[in-house]
C-alpha cells in the first residue's frame, strides 16, 4: 500500500521584475510568482530521523543531531526552527518544476514550501500568509546572512507583490507573460551585493539617486499593473534597464539579450532580473528570440502562492 503524505505543499518561484539592490535600502521593489512551483510531501515516519529525497539528492540524520549538507541547507534551517514543537521523525519529498541554476527563486520557493508543510503538520491550520512570510525570512537571513525577502513575499502571496522590508505587502492579482532568457551564467547574489554596496561608497550621492528612482519606478508600475497599462509598465521596465547598466551590474550577455527583447515587436518591454552580473532578463510578452545562442524560458506570473493540500 503506497505511503500518505501527511501535508503536501507547493510554492512558485519568482523573478525580480523591480527594484533590485533599492529594496535592501528601504525602497520598493516588484517581484512576481511564475508558473514554475516547489512541491513538498511530508511523511510522518516512526524513527526520529529527518529523511530529505529530491532530485539534489538524499539526506537522512537524527533529529537530535542534524549535520548541515550545503544542497540542503535552507531546508535543514526551515527544519531547526521547529525542532522544539517536532512529535517524531519525518520524510520530505521535494519536487521542483524549475533548475536551481537558473535565477527562478528556488531558495525562497522550498523554504516557503517546507515551512508551510511543517507549520500545517504541527498547528492543524494553514499559517497566515504574514506569519509563513516571517518565518520563512528568518530562515534566508540565517542562511545567507543578509536578504530583502522579496522573493519570499512573491512564493507567499503570489501575484506580483509590491514590497518594502518594513515588511509592507502590496499583493496584486494579475497574470501577464513574460520571456526569461538565462545568459549562461551567474555571480552570487551575495557577492553582487557586496560589489553594489563597495560602488555606492565611492559615489553614495550617484546610488540614493538611482534608488529613489528605482522608487518611484516601483510606485508607478503598481499603478500601470492595476490599470492593465502594459506597455506603460513596459516602458518603466526599459528605464530601469538603464539603471541596472549605470549601477554597474549589467554584462554584455545581457545587454544583448536585453537588447534583442526591446526589439522584439512582441515585448512590451525588458531588463535584468535579479541582482545581475549574469543569470537572467525578462521581457513582458511572448517572443521566441531565435537569433540568440541562449536557453529562452516562456512564463506566466501566476496569483496563485503557496498552498497546502492535507
Amino acid at each position: 500500500m503506497a505511503e500518505a503524505a501527511v501535508i503536501k505543499t507547493s510554492a512558485p518561484g519568482s523573478l525580480m521584475l523591480l527594484g533590485e539592490h533599492a529594496v535592501l535600502h528601504g525602497n520598493r521593489a516588484l517581484v512576481g510568482a511564475i508558473d514554475r512551483r516547489i512541491q513538498v510531501e511530508l511523511f510522518q515516519t516512526p524513527e526520529n530521523v529527518l529523511e530529505i529525497d529530491s532530485a539534489l539528492g538524499n539526506y537522512r540524520a537524527s533529529l537530535s543531531s542534524l549535520e548541515d549538507d550545503p544542497r540542503f541547507r535552507f531546508v535543514l534551517q526551515a527544519v531547526r526552527q521547529h525542532l522544539g514543537a517536532i512529535p517524531s521523525g519525518f520524510r520530505l519529498k521535494i519536487h521542483s518544476e524549475f533548475s536551481a541554476d537558473i535565477g527562478f527563486g528556488s531558495s525562497a520557493a522550498v523554504t516557503v514550501a517546507v515551512h508551510a508543510a511543517l507549520m500545517f503538520w504541527l498547528e492543524g491550520i494553514e499559517a497566515a500568509p504574514e506569519q509563513l512570510f516571517e518565518a520563512a525570512l528568518k530562515t534566508v537571513q540565517t542562511v545567507q546572512g543578509r536578504g530583502s525577502g522579496s522573493d519570499l513575499a512573491a512564493s507567499v502571496f503570489g501575484g506580483i507583490v509590491g514590497y518594502t522590508i518594513d515588511p509592507d505587502f502590496i499583493p496584486l492579482e494579475v497574470s501577464i507573460p513574460l520571456t526569461a532568457v538565462y545568459c549562461g551564467y551567474k555571480t552570487p547574489t551575495p557577492d553582487v551585493i557586496l560589489r553594489v554596496e563597495q560602488l555606492k561608497a565611492d559615489d553614495p550621492a550617484k546610488y540614493e539617486r538611482i534608488y529613489a528612482e528605482m522608487n518611484a519606478s516601483a510606485q508607478n508600475a503598481v499603478s500601470k499593473l492595476r490599470n492593465h497599462d502594459f506597455p506603460g509598465f513596459g516602458k518603466i521596465l526599459n528605464r530601469n534597464q538603464e539603471l541596472m547598466d549605470e549601477m554597474g551590474v549589467n554584462t554584455p550577455e545581457l545587454q544583448i539579450i536585453v537588447n534583442a527583447l526591446q526589439q522584439s515587436p512582441d515585448i512590451f518591454g525588458a531588463k535584468i532580473s535579479g541582482s545581475g552580473m549574469g543569470d537572467c532578463a525578462i521581457g513582458i510578452g511572448y517572443t521566441d528570440l531565435k537569433e540568440l545562442e541562449f536557453p529562452v524560458h516562456h512564463l506566466e506570473i501566476t496569483p496563485t502562492g503557496c498552498c497546502c493540500h492535507a
